[in-house]
């Protein structure tokens, strides 16, 4: 199961299983959970709390891991914006190359919904209510979905918006299964 999920996120989004636990990767880890965290409309803080982490460790000079592995949580509490919650995060991502919230969140929205920003009109707002209410989840889902009227269905999604998503939909490459 963690094989087939793995192999999703490498296909689908910039959220790949780690095989070299760098700065980077582990900036882009807390981005995709913060991406996550905001389509779930969860609280906008938390949100900015790892999207100010991941940025601070991309620019960290010294290798996060090696921090992680030498000091645990409490020696990756010093780097700003670093806390309890995301420090215990990092140190579970560098052992074993991810953490049990991510889990548990790309359980409940998968990481392929953040593909869904990369459509044009669509945003993290739109993603949420486009995956909590019509369940969906891929491009290729928003593909059927827009083929089949549903943008209709949608509140608060104007004409122009509307019209862009339609237009964007259609110059997807990626193919879908039937």
């Amino acid at each position: 199961m963690i094989a087939d999920q793995t192999a999703t996120l490498i296909a689908v989004v910039n959220c790949p299983f780690p095989k070299r636990i760098t700065n980077e990767v582990i900036a882009d880890r807390l981005r995709c959970f913060a991406r996550l965290l905001a389509i779930r409309s969860e609280d906008f803080y938390r949100i900015n709390a790892y999207d100010d982490a991941a940025s601070i460790i991309a620019a960290w000079s010294e290798p996060i891991s090696e921090i992680a592995k030498r000091e645990g949580a409490k020696g990756l509490r010093v780097i700003p914006g670093v806390g309890r919650s995301i420090s215990e995060k990092i140190v579970e991502l560098v052992n074993t190359g991810t953490f049990e919230a991510w889990e548990k969140l790309t359980i409940e929205t998968p990481a392929s919904v953040l593909d869904l920003l990369d459509v044009p009109g669509i945003s993290i707002k739109t993603a949420g209510l486009l995956h909590q209410k019509f369940k969906i989840s891929t491009t290729c889902d928003l593909r059927k979905f827009v083929e089949g009227g549903g943008l209709e269905l949608v509140d608060g999604l104007d004409e122009k918006r509307a019209s862009d998503i339609r237009h964007s939909v259609a110059q997807l490459s990626t193919p879908c299964d039937e």
